[in-house]
């Protein structure tokens, strides 16, 4: 990371003034630095981050934290040579952990979702996304909302939330899935935006899941209920699911390892951020690439999420998110930071508030013992992670 770039601290020493939970200064003139000091009483408490490193708070744009039951057996399987559609014969895939979720109270969603976020914010994390969709009735997605936020109550951290009933088809809607989309644009919709529930609004737009035209639909209903938009796009495929969420200004579309050239130039034009989700494509073994480089050339953000699910990519730590997103995506150390920072705010509709250390911003802050801020990518299980710092409340980390 080289020195002076915007939105993090230079490389000399400076001093960060934060009052009401907000960036009120950032002084490096000595002079500045005298008049503060005279003017600070005892009871103002002051930091010394000598020989350490200060980035924004971390943000995962993308997580399913919120799901009861396993899919380690499944994991098992499928290396002993089980084909996805025997899993999901056998009562496993997505259905098995929609069954156990929908079995469990608000109360078991969040103690089971708890050491996950632990091992969230022990990579950094000060903002997360939590998406519903293992519910898929009414009922069920709502408890997984609420149960998202109820993290807040646990836990120092922000969360936001995304509604993603159009998930997958539930089993009594079997062979319905446009009976299925009614519902969700119908009944779901409207009652999680009238009871400010979620942020945004997500579908899985792919062969497995829901087609462009059911797609448009969820996202006309989320855009007359003031919902924003994300997607869950070309992760298989090339349903063009990333142009048409481009079309409705979505905050984000997500996976894209089959986005072609006419999607990356809709991102561009309509201000999408790609999220990349590396998890998931090591933990699927994929091939297909995103198109890294075309996101580059066209200078869409590139955000970075863990993904974390039950069954396509159970980690819990961004920071191994931004080393896969090098090795497995050559991302550069400095992409990758930006890809949980900046980028990652942008994804979620934050990009004004956190994301950056900027005058006005939210003091959302990681404080780190390392030399270099290319080690958050370099190397895993050794966080270095000294104080997180949350609207302008210090947490040591242990």
């Amino acid at each position: 990371m080289e020195p002076g770039i915007d939105g993090y601290l230079p490389s000399k020493p400076c001093t960060l003034v934060i009052r009401g939970g907000y960036i009120n200064a950032i002084l490096q003139n000595e002079n500045e630095l005298d008049t503060l000091h005279r003017d600070i009483t005892d009871d103002v408490p002051v930091f010394d981050c000598k020989d350490k490193i200060i980035t924004p708070g971390l943000i995962d744009p993308h997580t399913h934290l919120i799901f009861a039951g396993s899919r380690a057996q499944e994991f098992e399987n499928r290396l002993n040579g089980m084909s996805y559609e025997a899993i999901a014969k056998s009562g496993g895939g997505i259905n098995s952990t929609v069954k156990a979720t929908r079995e469990a109270s608000i109360e078991e969603l969040v103690e089971l979702a708890l050491p996950r976020l632990d091992s969230l914010i022990r990579s950094g994390c000060t903002t997360i996304e939590v998406k519903s969709g293992y519910g898929l009735t009414l009922d069920d997605e709502v408890k997984m909302l609420l149960a998202a936020k109820a993290l807040e109550n646990h836990r120092r951290i922000n969360i936001t939330t995304t509604l993603l009933a159009a998930h997958t088809v539930p089993p009594e809607f079997h062979g319905r899935a446009d009976d299925y989309i009614d519902y969700v644009t119908g009944t779901i919709i409207p009652h999680v935006a009238k009871h400010q529930l979620a942020d945004a609004v997500d579908v899985f737009c792919e062969s497995v899941g829901f087609t462009l035209e059911q797609t448009k639909r969820v996202f006309l209903a989320a855009k007359e209920h003031g919902l924003a938009i994300k997607g869950h796009t070309e992760q298989l495929s090339n349903l063009g699911g990333s142009a048409l969420a481009a079309e409705f200004k979505a905050l984000s579309v997500d996976h894209i390892e089959y986005l072609d050239d006419v999607g990356v130039r809709a991102l561009a034009s309509n201000g999408t951020v790609a999220s990349l989700l590396p998890g998931a494509f090591y933990f699927l073994r994929e091939t297909q690439q995103p198109p890294i480089q075309s996101l580059r050339s066209e200078g869409v953000p590139m955000a970075i999420g863990s993904d974390l699910n039950p069954g396509t990519s159970p980690f819990a730590n961004l920071q191994l998110m931004m080393n896969m997103a090098c090795t497995l995506f050559r991302l550069t150390p400095e992409e990758s930071l930006r890809g949980v920072t900046c980028h990652a705010a942008k994804a979620i509709g934050q990009d004004q508030h956190i994301g950056q250390i900027k005058l006005g911003y939210r003091a959302d802050l990681a404080v780190w013992n390392i030399d270099h801020p290319s080690e958050l990518s370099y190397q895993f299980g050794m966080s270095g992670l000294s104080k997180r710092i949350i609207a302008g409340s210090v947490e040591d980390v242990r």
